[in-house]
């Protein structure tokens, strides 16, 4: 494309409705797509999104950037030679506020850590910085959060422009990407910060609300920062206030008292846990011993042990047989879960010689799965819907 799209958003982000001529027709991934002579909607760019809108009340899609071009991609094709843009003000309005108040909370980060900002993201449901270090602490990061705010309280001016090429050279730009050629603007947050950006700002620091780190996620010698401004940090605290309030009406106490109440608790999961995994090995081995007192040999070898359970784990039938062939010896285990998701487990002492594989195979094929395996003194396997019927019907025709 040779044209070149007039970007209104650089001068004026509250800009919002415009009238401008189509100058060509395109698709893009697959969806149609319109380049207008000038234009509102800013593209993806910078770690920004695209606006959203509409084009003769067309809702536009995505944004995007082909060379010089600014490409509208519409739900349905845009057939008239004129159109009048529409931008979303609440989309665009969170993003001014969000890439304003990360060019503050990134240049805090500057003066209280040292700490430079070499990634930006912005989403729906996430606003990040990574900065250059991976050593902060919670008190540098709660300093430059200040700091961020006392900018922001100060109601400082942000404007921005196009500086004539001599005056560029002798600005202290905070950076300049190295992708940028020709005309480059420059964004002053009211002498807080200055750098060159071409995403949309608010004119004022106070606009951009409360600005609230979240968290701090630390990765080698990088740390990534996630915030959020305004309204998302009102709905954040609100959400999260709501919950704290909600624990603390359910453990009646007060939401400070939360972390000693919850520490208590942990303590007696963990006595109660291991007290549980006493009565549990105390009732396998006496499972394990009625299972041996009930076998049945016929006076033969190998003595047969076989039983089909419900509503248990399937672990504990592997468990189960593990120790019956591990404290008798010439013993055939053969184990059997009935449910929605059938499961068998058959072993052998060390002592007989036989493979126990063959035999699940069969068993299992009789029950419709082929979902199993093992080595010859332990094999399992199941995962089909089998009645306790069903699996004793198959248990009782294995043959030795």
């Amino acid at each position: 494309m040779s044209a070149k799209t007039e970007r209104l958003y650089y001068h004026d982000s509250y800009l919002l409705n415009f009238d401008a001529e189509v100058v060509d027709r395109t698709e893009f991934n697959g969806k149609p797509a319109v380049a207008l002579t000038r234009s509102a909607f800013y593209p993806t760019s910078g770690g920004q999104p695209f606006d959203v809108g509409t084009l003769n009340a067309v809702p536009v899609l995505d944004v995007a950037v082909e060379g010089d071009v600014v490409l509208h991609v519409t739900e349905t094709p845009i057939e008239a030679e004129t159109v009048q843009g529409r931008v979303n003000w609440m989309r665009r309005f969170d993003h001014m506020r969000h890439h304003s108040g990360q060019h503050i909370l990134t240049r805090a980060f500057i003066e209280v850590a040292d700490a430079e900002t070499i990634g930006f993201h912005l989403s729906e449901n996430s606003v990040t910085i990574d900065l250059n270090r991976g050593d902060l602490t919670p008190a540098k990061i709660d300093a430059a959060e200040d700091l961020a705010n006392q900018i922001v309280s100060e109601n400082r001016p942000v404007w921005s422009w196009f500086p004539e090429p001599d005056e560029l050279a002798n600005l202290p730009l905070r950076k300049i990407s190295e992708k940028v050629t020709g005309a480059v603007r420059v964004v002053d947050i009211g002498g807080f910060d200055l750098t060159a950006c071409g995403g949309t700002h608010v004119a004022h620091t106070a606009e951009i609300g409360l600005i609230k780190v979240l968290r701090a996620d630390k990765k080698a010698d990088t740390t990534r920062i996630e915030f959020r401004c305004g309204d998302r940090a009102l709905a954040d605290y609100r959400e999260k206030n709501n919950l704290l309030n909600d624990l603390a009406a359910q453990f009646t106490t007060g939401y400070a008292n939360l972390p000693d109440v919850l520490g208590k608790l942990r303590d007696e999961n963990k006595d109660l846990s291991r007290a549980l995994k006493a009565a549990r090995e105390q009732l396998m081995a006496y499972e394990v011993e009625t299972l041996w007192n009930h076998a049945y040999s016929e006076g033969r070898t190998p003595t047969i042990i076989q039983q089909v359970f419900e509503d248990r784990p399937s672990n504990e039938l592997q468990q189960l047989a593990s120790q019956l062939t591990t404290n008798y010896r010439g013993v055939v285990v053969l184990l059997g879960l009935a449910g929605e998701k059938s499961h068998l487990v058959f072993a052998r002492s060390e002592d007989v010689n036989l493979d126990v594989v063959p035999l699940l195979k069969q068993a299992l094929s009789q029950l419709g799965s082929e979902r199993g395996g093992g080595r010859p003194n332990l094999a399992q396997g199941g995962g089909v819907p089998a009645t306790r019927e069903q699996i004793e019907a198959v248990l009782s025709e294995i043959e030795f």
